[in-house]
């Protein structure tokens, strides 16, 4: 019978789970989930995106960007000042919204922390090999 080996990819989903519960934990609280503080740091980065860039930056479709937008101003979290349907998005923190953001942003560094401390094999791996954003082009020749 042949040794197998652990798979690196069930080893990394497993991991992944782990701290995606540990970081859904650190954000109850805010009332936020890893995909609203996803929406608050892209409005907080670039206001005045439209519903359609805000939805492919952060892979949902545009009408879940409308709902989740939706749900975020009745939250107090974003001001939503587009006029009507169509017109061009007006988006943007609100002074709760932004405080969240920067709570949110300081317990993912401490879960940052303790990934570098807990797993630093892993933390750095991850840091060589961090995918392109929607704002990096792929190099075809890489």
């Amino acid at each position: 019978m042949t040794e197998r080996r652990p798979s690196p990819v069930v080893a990394l989903i497993a991991s992944a789970g782990s701290w995606e519960a540990r970081l859904t934990a650190d954000l109850r609280d805010l009332g936020l989930t890893t995909r609203r503080l996803g929406l608050l740091a892209h409005l907080d980065a670039l206001p005045d995106l439209s519903f359609s860039e805000l939805a492919r930056r952060t892979g949902i479709t545009v009408q879940s960007a409308h709902t989740a937008v939706r749900q975020l101003a009745a939250d107090g979290l974003v001001d939503d000042a587009t006029a009507h349907a169509g017109a061009r998005s007006a988006l943007r923190l609100t002074e709760r919204g932004r405080a969240a953001l920067v709570e949110a942003q300081e317990r993912v560094a401490t879960l940052d922390a303790a990934l570098a401390a807990e797993q630093p094999a892993l933390a750095a791996a991850l840091a060589a090999a961090r995918p392109p954003t929607a704002d990096t082009p792929i190099d075809a020749d890489a």
